[in-house]
């Protein structure tokens, strides 16, 4: 058995130390992470999108050689992680000798842990295991529109005792977008909307189906998260260039810099004769 133990450390450091531990290689681009394995100890990827100090996205598809412990110190930011299991059985105690939990193929399970005591992960060897995680801290978020979410969060999530944990059957919506989430094929800042808009709608839905007015909340939340996904698309379309050119518009300096990055704009001379 292959023993595992992750700190509070940062993004940065916790896929370090994975990729020391399982002998992987590891390649971040700007906010990704895609640690790929293939040693003694394991086979697969471990993907992860992370945005500072706000929600974060990890997707494992691994096959273990060795049985596996992984104990998880409570980190600082008090996140609640929502888990979706898509293939295998992950299981899970609050500490070593805890009580063990299952967590099993089309189940979820909702996890927070502010305790003193370590979550455990089990994983067995030679049985592939699929599944995601998307994770929102509940303290020192810094944008202010997560406020609100945030407090529902707590208020669902948390206990006083710093251990909540809830196991139940799959949401076949969050299901469709964890979906949407691994097929988007944008790139630059059309992807980093895309993701975080469908990370947003993932988290609304749980809040929603864990509140009492579940029915009333739900459609509205579906239908906003599904316009505001479908007008970033529409947007990433959009031929900026010709946009602006109509609009008398095209000069270096009314263009945003962000634009000129994306999509490479070059100016040429306007040779225009003074009237004498």
């Amino acid at each position: 058995m292959k023993k595992l133990y992750l700190n509070t450390g940062g993004f940065n450091t916790i896929f370090n130390d994975l990729k020391d531990s399982f002998d992987g290689e590891l390649v971040v681009n700007n906010n990704e992470y895609t640690l790929n394995i293939k040693s003694k100890w394991a086979r697969g990827t471990i993907k992860a999108v992370r945005f500072e100090q706000e929600m974060s996205y990890v997707n494992f598809d691994l096959v273990f050689n060795h049985d596996v412990t992984l104990s998880i110190e409570s980190l600082q930011t008090a996140p609640v992680f929502f888990a979706y299991c898509e293939q295998g059985t992950l299981t899970h105690s609050f500490g070593a000798n805890g009580t063990q939990r299952k967590i099993k193929s089309n189940q979820t399970a909702v996890l927070n842990n502010t305790s003193v005591i370590n979550s455990v992960l089990f994983f067995e060897s030679h049985k592939p295991i699929q599944f995601s995680l998307v994770g929102m801290p509940t303290i020192a978020s810094a944008k202010e529109e997560s406020i609100e979410m945030v407090s529902q969060l707590k208020k669902r999530f948390t206990t006083e005792s710093g251990q909540y944990l809830y196991i139940g059957t799959k949401n076949h919506k969050i299901a469709e977008k964890l979906q949407e989430l691994s097929k988007i094929s944008q790139k630059g800042i059309v992807r980093t909307l895309l993701q975080r808009s469908l990370l947003n709608s993932i988290l609304e839905i749980e809040i929603a189906q864990h509140s009492y007015n579940y029915m009333t909340t739900f459609d509205p939340i579906m239908n906003l998260a599904n316009r505001q996904i479908s007008e970033i698309r529409r947007i990433s379309n959009i031929n900026f260039v010709e946009v602006l050119a109509a609009a008398g518009l095209a000069g270096r300096n009314y263009i945003p810099r962000i634009f000129k990055e994306k999509y490479h704009f070059s100016f040429k001379p306007y040779n225009q004769k003074l009237a004498s």
